[in-house]
């Protein structure tokens, strides 16, 4: 089972699950954490081959389903039957599956730094990237992607922690988890095509040159989405602007959990 983080603070409080992503690790929401536990109930989860969870999870054929089974698995040994959940960058695309396969466990989703759809030169850099994965040391790739995803100087402080969290990984993991961009386009695309009425929200930063403007796209489309675009703020806005952050996300999740409140008071009344 993967390795977790809980952090309770009132059975009546919701569940919120956290999910980081590529390279990254539950240490990622260290600016989150103290404003979260106030009023949320807490499970932070480090996916396969990160940080503390296990290496060498993976089978033939796995893919962001098994992954989204994983974080499942963790929610029913501690008997948490659904949940709002955080996610950042690649964590969307796992939070997103969660969705399309387990409707029933997720009460919301809070995208930050989506990613939704390879643009052109998201899929050269990927394509590049696959070409050599073999041959070049990760952590080389890793920090080229970091500075091309965070480029600015405002950027520094989450270019390094996800730098530094990646690593804990190993050449392999990295391989299997590039893997899965392969054939990410159709995936994303289908995704999309349900949300299944769950109340979502993109949180993005406005420097986030390579997933903002599709997000845009999305939601111009689909107006039950809601976005907030975060000023000064890169593709991790959750440590680039950290107090905007948690304001949007407790807003909403507080907004979300009162309307689910009134809806089963109203259907057993």
């Amino acid at each position: 089972m993967l390795h977790y983080r809980l952090y309770k603070s009132d059975p009546a409080n919701p569940w919120v699950t956290l999910i980081h992503g590529a390279g990254g690790s539950s240490s990622i929401w260290y600016k989150q954490l103290k404003e979260y536990r106030k009023r949320f109930n807490i499970l932070s989860i480090d996916l396969r081959g990160h940080g503390r969870s296990m290496k060498g999870l993976w089978k033939k054929n796995d893919s962001f389903v098994e992954v989204a089974d994983d974080v499942i698995h963790v929610m029913d040994h501690l008997n948490i039957v659904n949940s709002h959940f955080i996610g950042i960058s690649l964590g969307t695309i796992v939070i997103q599956t969660l969705v399309q396969k387990y409707p029933e466990r997720v009460s919301s989703q809070i995208l930050g730094g989506a990613v939704i759809k390879l643009d052109i030169r998201t899929k050269l850099l990927v394509g590049i990237a696959n070409i050599v994965k073999h041959i070049v040391p990760y952590m080389y790739l890793y920090k080229l992607y970091a500075w091309i995803l965070m480029p600015h100087e405002n950027h520094k402080e989450s270019r390094l922690a996800f730098i530094n969290q990646a690593k804990k990984m190993c050449q392999k993991e990295f391989i299997r988890w590039f893997a899965l961009t392969k054939a990410i386009n159709p995936y994303l695309t289908s995704l999309q095509l349900q949300v299944n009425n769950i109340p979502t929200l993109f949180v993005m930063g406005e420097e986030d040159y390579l997933f903002l403007a599709p997000v845009k796209e999305l939601v111009k489309k689909q107006p039950e989405l809601k976005l907030i675009t975060i000023k000064d703020s890169g593709h991790v806005c959750n440590i680039d602007q950290p107090e905007t952050f948690n304001q949007v996300t407790v807003q909403f999740i507080q907004k979300v959990h009162e309307l689910l409140i009134n809806s089963k008071r109203q259907s057993t009344g």
